[in-house]
């Protein structure tokens, strides 16, 4: 089992930069690729980042790209996700979830989720 935990969460303007974060405890930290995910209302999962086990390789969903930076510290057992020049179109319930092995933006292959922390952008 893996437990996640997501916060940083918030309210914040267009235009504005907010950095989640996602704390794991249980098995060993390093084994499982993360990945963050987000779901709008109305909207289904969608995938928004991915680092592998060591950090060394990200993904990141086309509309994010150059705005999001995902990053983990497996010393901390913890993945982060700066979110810059945020838009309107980015409020949503921001989830993370590990796999083992390596990464993918495919969600059913996420074997542990958090509980969601919330995003609005104001515009």
């Amino acid at each position: 089992q893996v437990q996640l935990v997501e916060s940083g969460g918030g309210l914040v303007q267009a235009g504005g930069s907010l950095r989640l974060s996602c704390a794991a405890s249980g098995r060993t930290f390093s084994n499982y690729a993360m990945g963050w995910f987000r779901q709008a209302p109305g909207k289904e999962r969608e995938f928004v980042a991915a680092i592998d086990r060591n950090g060394g390789s990200t993904y990141y969903a086309d509309s994010v790209k150059g705005r999001f930076t995902i990053s983990r510290d497996n010393a901390k057992n913890t993945v982060d996700l700066q979110m810059n020049s945020l838009k309107p179109e980015d409020t949503a319930v921001y989830y993370c979830a590990a796999k083992p092995l390596h990464y993918s933006d495919y969600p059913r292959s996420y074997s542990y989720w958090g509980q969601g922390t919330q995003v609005a952008v104001s515009s």
